[in-house]
């Protein structure tokens, strides 16, 4: 049976791949914004809930069908990003406009589902292991995300204003680097 303790190390451990991705989107950032670092930590924070109430809901039989293929969705997304970040990296586009913002957002959307496939298996043992309500889980598990992102935002910044180009770069092979081992430990489970 699973308690609060237990149940906030595992939020942790489940956020490690957000906080990561957060750490990316802040390398990537020119000043820190506060409203862009709040809107990537409330994405994988809600990804993250949401993904273990999916799991309660949709249940095992749901997750034996996925289960063979959710690494290399994740990998082929957080892969696709990190070579965005590469590229970008090499190819700055000095105009801000509303169609890269929106492509941010899509990017954000993306590393926000990518990074918190493996948080439904977790809901799929929820109906038998959890001792604690599912909506109190449910808050462990995105509260831990969210503020665990906003400070990876924040530390990426710290970091990609010094090495703007380099931590691009960085980032996106940090993505590129989880995507594969994702797919690793996807193919050797």
């Amino acid at each position: 049976m699973m308690n609060v303790v237990e149940l906030f190390a595992i939020a942790v451990g489940l956020s490690m791949d957000a906080f990561a991705a957060a750490v990316c989107n802040g390398l990537g950032m020119k000043k820190f914004v506060w409203s862009q670092a709040l809107l990537c930590a409330l994405f994988f924070g809600f990804f993250q809930a949401l993904m273990p109430l999916l799991g309660y809901l949709l249940g095992s039989s749901f997750a034996e069908f996925i289960a063979p293929y959710d690494h290399w969705v994740a990998f082929a997304l957080l892969a696709i990003i990190g070579g965005k970040m590469i590229w970008d990296a090499f190819h700055p586009d000095k105009n801000e406009n509303p169609q890269k913002q929106r492509g941010a957002l899509l990017s954000l959307l993306i590393m926000a589902v990518a990074t918190s496939i493996d948080a439904f298996a977790v809901g799929v043992t929820f109906p038998t292991l959890l001792t604690i309500p599912l909506y109190v889980a449910l808050l462990i598990i995105g509260c831990t995300t969210f503020v665990l992102s906003f400070f990876g935002v924040y530390i990426g910044k710290l970091f990609g204003t010094r090495y703007q180009k380099p931590s691009e770069i960085f980032g996106g092979c940090v993505l590129v680097l989880l995507a594969i081992r994702i797919l690793i430990e996807g193919l050797l489970a």
